[in-house]
């Protein structure tokens, strides 16, 4: 059993509108045991819409207040912990080393949003080529990420990029990229880094969730043991969903135990 929600957004992220509290609320009803809150910092990001300007760069500051004021307040119920999301892209690999080492974080998901300053959020990203090709543009761009940065404890979503291709995940598995996945986990566990189960493929209609089966398996074949559950959450309807569906997926790899991280350190659970 999962109790512990390691990706989380609130409406100091700017794609959320969610108080904190609520959030919450929601977690402790749910019977968590650790709420990890992880808003995003994603600074250079190319916005389309320039009322939008910024709408990714953390207010760590009052965000910091806030948690704390409620860490308090619901100490007795729930352990909450002070996390943040990155967005990495290399060349914001010292902005980002200065930003991580300002604050006393427990915890740091590292995250590809962009890939070669393009969102693949967006159809323009997969105009004129196949899934697989910008796929393939999309992973080989985490490569770069992990030579650029260090400080983070776990990469998120690792396929993060199969939520909005033209097929979607209809056409993938690890298989067709396995020359660069493997060169991924490999680099990963040298740098004694963990990976993210990210449950919000749920809400995008995958097949499987993030990242796929096949690779969370090859990861435990190659001796890869640290693993925290995330809900990528974005609204308290969305906390926690999907964790019976990833205590399965990790015990059928091979896990036996999840993370949660506190001063950057983590700490196992048996699932």
């Amino acid at each position: 059993m999962i109790r512990a929600d390691y990706h989380l957004h609130s409406s100091y992220s700017g794609d959320s509108s969610a108080p904190m509290e609520d959030m919450i609320l929601k977690g402790i009803q749910l019977g968590l045991t650790h709420m990890c809150f992880t808003e995003h910092m994603d600074p250079d990001f190319p916005y389309p819409d320039p009322e939008e300007e910024g709408m990714f760069e953390l207010n760590t500051d009052s965000y910091l207040y806030e948690l704390a004021r409620l860490k308090e307040k619901y100490a007795s119920q729930i352990q909450l912990l002070f996390g943040v999301e990155l967005g990495v892209q290399p060349h914001l690999r010292r902005e980002l080393s200065i930003y991580a080492k300002s604050y006393d974080f427990d915890f740091i998901i590292a995250s590809s949003h962009l890939c070669n300053k393009k969102d693949p959020y967006y159809p323009s990203f997969y105009e004129g080529r196949s899934d697989e090709e910008a796929y393939r543009e999309y992973f080989s761009s985490i490569l770069d990420n992990l030579r650029a940065f260090g400080n983070f404890d776990v990469y998120g979503h690792l396929d993060y990029v199969v939520r909005y291709g033209k097929n979607k995940d209809a056409d993938y598995c690890y298989d067709k990229y396995r020359d660069i996945f493997d060169r991924i986990l490999e680099t990963l566990m040298e740098k004694e880094k963990g990976l993210e189960i990210n449950t919000g493929a749920i809400g995008y209609g995958l097949k499987e969730l993030n990242p796929c089966t096949e690779l969370l398996r090859r990861y435990r074949k190659l001796g890869g043991e640290l693993i925290t559950v995330g809900s990528d959450a974005h609204d308290p309807q969305s906390v926690a969903r999907g964790f019976d569906r990833a205590a399965q997926l990790l015990t059928d790899c091979g896990f036996r135990y999840y993370a949660t991280f506190e001063k950057r350190t983590p700490e196992f659970h048996r699932i």
